[in-house]
């Protein structure tokens, strides 16, 4: 990888890319091409081929994709093999540029020279004692949970609950161990990065790493983004942001009491997310895509509860065990991730440089130890999503090196206390539903 993130090229290839037809901006919108470092790829086919998914290349159709394709990949040589064959020409240099459009190619040099620099510090090299003390934490907690349960049962209500505790720790951290993996954070070898996360997603969470990748990439490349980011799909059910409550009151769509919202909200979308919603789509996305692999991990985690709790528990004990576990583990990742993104900016894609749309739909949750471990360290929520493939334990290494790029370009860096950003939640929701009533009922 050349500075800067930048693909390698010999001298010939080069020469090769000078070659090519040229192409203006409107022809790449209207067909639907993108851009990366100035080279024009036709991804109408190889879309459906790619492993991220048909819609999250899609999703930057007709825009400049160079800083999310460098950020979502660790190997330049192995894409670029794919790459090649569909890049059909370059750029026309625009003789007259836009301000903006000039401020937006200065922030994305900007943004390429930090990640250069983050390179050079090494900061994309991963402790491996820091995630195996962190897989080993699951083993341990999930063999005392097995073992509490084994000697007590429902015997006593105390150590219950501690087997309870020990087992929503666990998924919940291994929540957060697979997403680590899933960004091929950890190990060279992107075969190694996907097999862990199999393990721990599948065969320790009971869930698809391939459903998960599919639906996290498109977060990731147009967070917050009407229509793009799955993670704020929620139909009916909730209006966030300044736009589609206004557009909802207008239509005079008022299938609930989206002014009550903010209450409703913490009894609805926390408890259920996971131990509902994520199950159904899992297995929808399994049987649609066929992925009979992921079945077999998944198989694995189910014949391993079998084992641990239904000879103590019963069938019916350990069903109600797991929905316990499931509930409390709900909880827990809603709250780490939606303090995040749930109160930020909620729009329609404006095809906004890649630092600048992250800033504008992330914030961060102030460090200390607790906070780190409780969130995954996705309280340095804007580091993950500028560099999603460096290891997490060097987000805060980077952080003040972020902070001055966003001085430079007056973008608003927020951090803020657990405390404020968990009121803030409440306070969206609030604003979100008070302007849908107003456009409702003009």
């Amino acid at each position: 990888m050349g500075k800067g993130g930048k693909v390698d090229q010999t001298e010939t290839d080069l020469a090769d890319d000078q070659k090519l037809k040229v192409y203006k901006w409107q022809e790449i919108k209207q067909n639907k091409w993108i851009v990366i470092d100035n080279l024009v790829y036709d991804v109408s086919r190889f879309s459906r081929k790619h492993p991220g998914g048909e819609r999250l290349m899609l999703n930057h159709a007709g825009q400049d994709a160079t800083d999310a394709f460098t950020c979502f990949h660790n190997d330049m040589k192995k894409v670029s093999k794919y790459m090649n064959p569909i890049r059909i020409g370059r750029v026309q240099p625009e003789s007259d540029i836009n301000p903006n459009e000039e401020r937006k190619a200065e922030l994305h040099k900007d943004f390429q020279n930090l990640k250069a620099l983050a390179e050079k510090k090494g900061l994309f090299k991963a402790n491996m004692g820091f995630f195996l003390l962190h897989f080993m934490q699951l083993i341990i907690l999930d063999l005392i949970a097995a073992y509490i349960i084994y000697k007590s049962g429902y015997a006593n209500w105390f150590t219950y609950s501690l087997a309870v505790a020990c087992l929503v720790i666990v998924q919940a951290q291994a929540g957060w161990l697979q997403h680590d993996f899933g960004h091929l954070s950890v190990f060279k070898s992107n075969k190694m990065n996907h097999l862990v996360q199999n393990i721990i997603i599948g065969g320790i969470m009971g869930f698809s790493a391939h459903w998960w990748n599919y639906r996290h990439y498109q977060h990731h490349a147009k967070p917050n983004t009407i229509k793009r980011d799955p993670d704020i799909r929620f139909g009916v059910l909730y209006l966030i942001g300044k736009v589609i409550p206004i557009e909802y009151g207008k239509k005079k769509i008022g299938k609930l009491p989206y002014n009550l919202q903010q209450f409703y909200f913490f009894f609805t979308l926390p408890p259920l997310l996971i131990p509902i919603y994520f199950v159904i789509e899992t297995v929808y996305f399994l049987i649609k895509k066929r992925k009979l692999h992921e079945i077999m991990w998944i198989s694995i985690y189910l014949l391993r509860w079998y084992a641990m709790f239904v000879p103590t528990l019963g069938f019916i004990g350990t069903v109600k065990l797991y929905f316990l576990v499931r509930f409390f583990e709900s909880f827990w990742f809603v709250w780490s991730t939606q303090i995040s993104h749930l109160p930020m900016t909620v729009d329609y894609d404006k095809d906004l440089s890649w630092f600048r749309s992250q800033l504008n739909s992330t914030c961060n949750v102030e460090q200390s130890a607790f906070n780190d471990w409780v969130s995954g360290h996705l309280n340095f929520q804007i580091e993950h999503h500028l560099f999603p493939t460096m290891p997490r334990h060097n987000y805060y290494k980077i952080a003040p090196d972020v902070r001055e790029l966003c001085k430079k370009y007056n973008i608003d860096y927020q951090c803020k206390t657990m405390s404020q950003a968990t009121i803030d939640i409440y306070k969206c929701l609030k604003e979100s539903g008070e302007m849908w009533y107003e456009a409702y009922n003009m």
